[in-house]
C-alpha cells in the first residue's frame, strides 16, 4: 500500500519514513501541508498519513481537498496525542480512519494502516459482486500446480473422474472447478453426500420418487440425477454408499438411464459424473465394502488433494483468500503478522484447509480488523515459535528454538522450478528474521539480538548492512 506522508515536522516525518519502510510500506510522497499538491503523481496513493499541519481548521482543509484531488474511497489516518477521534468535531472524525497515538508504536501503526486498507477495499468493492473463489485453487506449490494441469486436461471432457484426499481438503472445489472450466458450466451442479443420507432413502434422492412409492411419498419428486440434467453430479464421499446402490449407479453409468423409485419408465441421463471419497477404495474393495466394477468405471481420471501438511508454502496464499472471502461476505477482516503466519505453516492441520478456515473465523471474531501476532493465536497453534520466548522468560537457554527443526528443511523448503538466486535469498531471509526479531522486541537491539542468539555488536553491524536504525534512533517519534 503507497502512503502520502503530510507533516510539517520534518524530523517526525523523517522517522515516519523510516517506520513505514521498516515495515515494508511505499511511501508515495513525504512533503509538508504546503507542497502536497505538487507531488502528486500519476497513481494516486492508497492511503494518507497526516501528521503536524497545524489546527484543526487547517485539518478540515486539507482533508476536503484531498477528496477534491484523490478518489474519496482514499482513507484518510491522523496522529494526534488524543485517545479518541469521537473528541473531534464530527465533521472532522467522520473523515478520518483511526488516530494514531504517540509516541508511535510498530504495532499501533500496522494496526491503523489495516484499518485503512480494509476501509479502501470495503469502499471500492462496494456495489460489486463476491468474486467466484472457488474458481481458482490457491497456491504455488508443486501438488496443488500439479493439481490444476489435471483439472485443466480433463475438465472439458466427459470422463468420469475420482477425486481422493483427507477430509477438508478441498476436494469439492475441484469438483466445482471441472464443472466451471467444462463446456456444462451453463448448466447445474449438484453435489450430493452419500455418507449424510441414510441408505433407505439415498435411491430416492438419487433417482427420484413417484407419487405412492413408499409411505410418506405424497407426490413425485425428482431425483438429483434429474435435476443434473446437462450439467455436473457430484457425489461426494462414495466410499460411504450402501453396496446395493452401488449396484444401481453401475446400471446408471453403464446404460445412462435410471429409473425413479415406483415407476418403470426409463429417463435417460445426460450427466457428467465426479465422485470424491477420503477413503483408500483399493482397501475397501478387498475388504468388501465396494465393488471393484464400480470402482473402475469411476476411476477414469484420478485426480489426488493433498494434505495441508504437504503444501504449508501455500498456507499465507491461503490465508489471504480465506479473509478475502469473509470481507466479501461482510463477516469482518483480520490481519496476521509474519510471525504469526510462520507458525501456522509448522502446524500438522489434521483437519486440514477447513481447519484453517475455522482457525481465521475464530480470530476474525476475537480480534475484529485487527492484527494477530504468534503470542494471539490460540496455544497449540503456536508451536515452537513461542517456546523459546517462554524459555529466554525462564532464563534455562539464550537460544531461540528454531521454527524447523534440521531433519524438516526438507519437508518445509522447496526449490521452485526455475531455481533462485541462493545468495540474494538467504540475505533476504536474513533481513525478514532481523525485521521480525526487533519488532517483537520494539526496537530494543539488545533483546532482539538475544532472541536471535548473536551478539548485539554482530546485530548492530548487520542493521547497518541492512539500513535498519537502532532503538535510539526511532523511539523519540
Amino acid at each position: 500500500m503507497s502512503i502520502l506522508i503530510i507533516d510539517d515536522n520534518n524530523e517526525q516525518r523523517q522517522h515516519l519514513e523510516l517506520l513505514l519502510g521498516f515495515i515494508d510500506y511505499e511511501i508515495y510522497a513525504s512533503v509538508t501541508s504546503d507542497s502536497w499538491q505538487e507531488a502528486k503523481q500519476e497513481h494516486e496513493p492508497e492511503s494518507v498519513l497526516l501528521g503536524d499541519i497545524g489546527d484543526t481548521q487547517a485539518i478540515v482543509d486539507i482533508i476536503s481537498k484531498i477528496k477534491e484531488e484523490y478518489d474519496k474511497a482514499t482513507p484518510v489516518l491522523l496522529i494526534s496525542d488524543l485517545h479518541d477521534k469521537s473528541l473531534l468535531p464530527p465533521e472532522i472524525a467522520g473523515l478520518i480512519v483511526n488516530v494514531v497515538e504517540r509516541p508511535i508504536k510498530h504495532r499501533q501503526l500496522i494496526h491503523a494502516l489495516h484499518l485503512a486498507q480494509v476501509y479502501r477495499e470495503s469502499q471500492t468493492s462496494a456495489g460489486k459482486s463476491a468474486p467466484m473463489l472457488f474458481r481458482s485453487l490457491v497456491g504455488h506449490s508443486r501438488s496443488i500446480t500439479q493439481v490444476r494441469k489435471l483439472i485443466e486436461q480433463v475438465a472439458d471432457t466427459d470422463a468420469n473422474v475420482l477425486i481422493l484426499g483427507q477430509s477438508g481438503t478441498g476436494k469439492e472445489v475441484v469438483a466445482r472447478n471441472l464443472h466451471y472450466y467444462s463446456s456444462r458450466r451453463d448448466k447445474p451442479f449438484v453435489p450430493v453426500n452419500c455418507g449424510a443420507i441414510p441408505p433407505d432413502l439415498l435411491e430416492s434422492e438419487l433417482f427420484g420418487h413417484e407419487k405412492g412409492a413408499f409411505t410418506g411419498a405424497i407426490s413425485a419428486r425428482q431425483g438429483r440425477f434429474e435435476l443434473a440434467e446437462g450439467g455436473t453430479l457430484f457425489l461426494d464421499e462414495i466410499g460411504d454408499m450402501p453396496l446395493t446402490m452401488q449396484v444401481k449407479l453401475l446400471r446408471v453409468l453403464q446404460e445412462r438411464v435410471f429409473e425413479r423409485v415406483g415407476s418403470n419408465k426409463s429417463i435417460k441421463a445426460d450427466v457428467r459424473i465426479v465422485a470424491a471419497t477420503h477413503r483408500e477404495l483399493e482397501e475397501e474393495i478387498k475388504e468388501g465394502r465396494f465393488r471393484e466394477d464400480l470402482y473402475y468405471r469411476l476411476n477414469v481420471f484420478p485426480i489426488e488433494m493433498p494434505a495441508l501438511k504437504d503444501r504449508c508454502d501455500d498456507i499465507p496464499l491461503l490465508i489471504k483468500e480465506l479473509v478475502t472471502r469473509m470481507e466479501h461476505e461482510q463477516r469482518g477482516s483480520v490481519r496476521l503478522t509474519p510471525t504469526a503466519i510462520a507458525a501456522l505453516s509448522q502446524y500438522p492441520w489434521q483437519g486440514n484447509v477447513r481447519e484453517l478456515s475455522n482457525l481465521m473465523e475464530r480470530l476474525i471474531i476475537m480480534f475484529p480488523y485487527g492484527v494477530v501476532d504468534v503470542r494471539d493465536l490460540p496455544e497449540k497453534f503456536r508451536g515452537q515459535a513461542v517456546a523459546g520466548e517462554q524459555s529466554d522468560a525462564l532464563e534455562t537457554t539464550t537460544a531461540v528454538t528454531p521454527m524447523v527443526e534440521p531433519t524438516d528443511v526438507n519437508a518445509a523448503v522447496r526449490l521452485p522450478s526455475n531455481g533462485l538466486d541462493l545468495k540474494e535469498h538467504l540475505s533476504q531471509l536474513e533481513f525478514s528474521l532481523i525485521q521480525q526479531a526487533l519488532e517483537e522486541a520494539d526496537g530494543v537491539v539488545a533483546h532482539a539480538a538475544k532472541r536471535l542468539s548473536m551478539r548485539r555488536t554482530t546485530l548492530v553491524e548487520k542493521m547497518k548492512k541492512y539500513g535498519l536504525q537502532r532503538q535510539e534512533q526511532v523511539s523519540g517519534i
